[in-house]
């Protein structure tokens, strides 16, 4: 775990930034851009933690939390491979596993969805659909970068079924707190 003796280091004050494989790249840059969603990203799941959620979604978003910062370190690491020299958290298939089995223990709670429905309800619920649809803008950013360079090829499924948890979790947030879902109606 890396201790920070200080916050800043001023080696970003000309617009570049150290990868963990100890190039430096431009703040601008797409790698840069993905991992830094991930952080925006991880910040929303934060905010929808501070509604005082369901137990059982407060226990799975602190895990995933945690997956965030790997998959920032993994974003942050150029190519797939990994270097004798430092070890980098990825992102691995039974990340992606972990996540179906949660959208499938939620789905049975909540049934299956007849309609779509518009986001909101509780307080939680309307924040877990604001994290949701952050992650699918990381996931687009991941797919920009993943054109340019390479990428770990477990990072876009994981994002995917997490934006697809986090859906399910909004409804099951709503359902714990009785609250309705309001569907979208194509006619209004």
């Amino acid at each position: 775990m890396p201790k920070l003796n200080r916050i800043y280091t001023r080696s970003g004050d000309d617009g570049q930034t150290l990868l963990s494989d100890g190039s430096r790249v431009w703040k601008d840059s797409q790698r840069v851009i993905a991992y830094g969603m991930v952080d925006e990203f991880n910040a929303s799941i934060g905010v929808a933690l501070t509604m005082k959620l369901d137990d059982r979604l407060e226990v799975i978003l602190r895990t995933i939390q945690n997956e965030l910062f790997h998959l920032g370190a993994d974003l942050s690491y150029p190519g797939t491979g990994q270097d004798e020299k430092m070890v980098v958290p990825r992102i691995q298939e039974t990340h992606v596993k972990r996540l179906e089995q949660f959208i499938e223990e939620f789905v049975s709670i909540v049934g299956p969805l007849e309609n779509f429905i518009l986001p909101g309800g509780s307080s939680g619920s309307a924040y877990l659909h604001i994290a949701r649809t952050i992650c699918r803008r990381v996931e687009r950013e991941v797919v920009i970068l993943m054109k340019a360079e390479e990428v770990n090829p477990h990072v876009l499924p994981y994002l995917n079924r997490l934006s697809d948890l986090l859906f399910v979790m909004a409804r099951y947030e709503n359902k714990q707190r009785g609250v309705d879902e309001h569907l979208w109606d194509s006619h209004a």
